[in-house]
This record gives structure tokens, sequence and C-alpha cells, in this order.
């Protein structure tokens, strides 16, 4: 393994990582912003609907919190810093707040929406990491997009 300062802690080119690295921080802010909007879908939805979509957004937004965590880990392991201020979030997601959102099918197209906006980033991150040698990035975020259709699948045939 080459140790000079052109490379990071898993042999990887530090100027081929700054790249990933934005990206992926844009990426945790999408996930910050959508994680928000999955939990007051949570705490908020109404209806005839109410006792099914209340656990299956708890659900959502508890996986979601360990990609939160696995994505900033995955930039720590790059040599990054991952953001952490919500005004950052922000600034850098691609997923726009959903307030005040009751009626269980909007709250369910909401979450549709927010998969395929993850989707959308997460098929950059990995095109842009397996360009820079990256492996671990791009597995990462595939498993995720594998995932993530199922669930748009799955909420789509709630919606009918």
């Amino acid at each position: 393994m080459n140790n000079d300062n052109a490379t990071n802690q898993i042999g990887l080119e530090k100027a081929d990582m700054s790249e990933v690295i934005a990206k992926l921080n844009s990426l945790l802010s999408s996930y910050h912003m959508f994680y928000i909007n999955v939990r007051g879908y949570h705490w908020n939805v109404k209806g005839e609907h109410f006792f099914s979509l209340h656990p299956k957004f708890e659900e959502l937004y508890t996986d979601l919190q360990v990609q939160i965590d696995e994505i900033a880990e995955r930039i720590l392991t790059l040599g990054g810093t991952p953001l952490h201020a919500y005004s950052d979030f922000a600034k850098h997601t691609s997923i726009s707040e959903d307030k005040n959102v009751k009626d269980g099918n909007t709250c369910v197209k909401g979450v549709v929406t927010g998969l395929q906006e993850l989707i959308e980033e997460q098929r950059q991150v990995s095109t842009l990491a397996a360009d820079a040698e990256d492996q671990g990035s791009a597995d990462l975020v595939d498993a995720y997009v594998q995932e993530q259709e199922k669930l748009i699948w799955m909420y789509n045939a709630f919606l009918g």
C-alpha cells in the first residue's frame, strides 16, 4: 500500500476522492431531509390507513437512520468530513421539505418521490465512485438502490 500523501487510508487517490466525498455529502444531506419528511409523515398521518402507514413510516425512518450513519462513516473512511449541520443539509439536498402532510396517500406519494430522488443521486454516486475505483462507495449505494426500487414498487402498489 502506498503511504505517501497522495492516497488516503484505504489506498485511493485523494484527488479522485474529493468529488466522491462531495457527492456523498450531498447524498447525506438528501437522506437527512427525507428522514425529516418521513418522521413528519409518521407523526401526522391521519385517516383510514393510519394503522398500516404509521408503523411502515417508522420502519422506513429507522432504516434511514442506519443508512445516514453508514454514508457518514463512508465519507470518514475516504478521508472526508461529513456534513452535520442542518443549514448545510438544507443547502446541499435534492429533496424538498414536505410540511404539514396528513393525508395517507399524500404521505405515500411523498415517500415515493423522496425515494426516487435518492435513487437518482445514488446512481450518480455509484458512477462517480466506480470511475474513481472506489468499489466500497459504489457497492454501498448500489445496495440502497436495489432496496429502494422494491420499496417504490410496494408503495406504488398501495397507491393502486
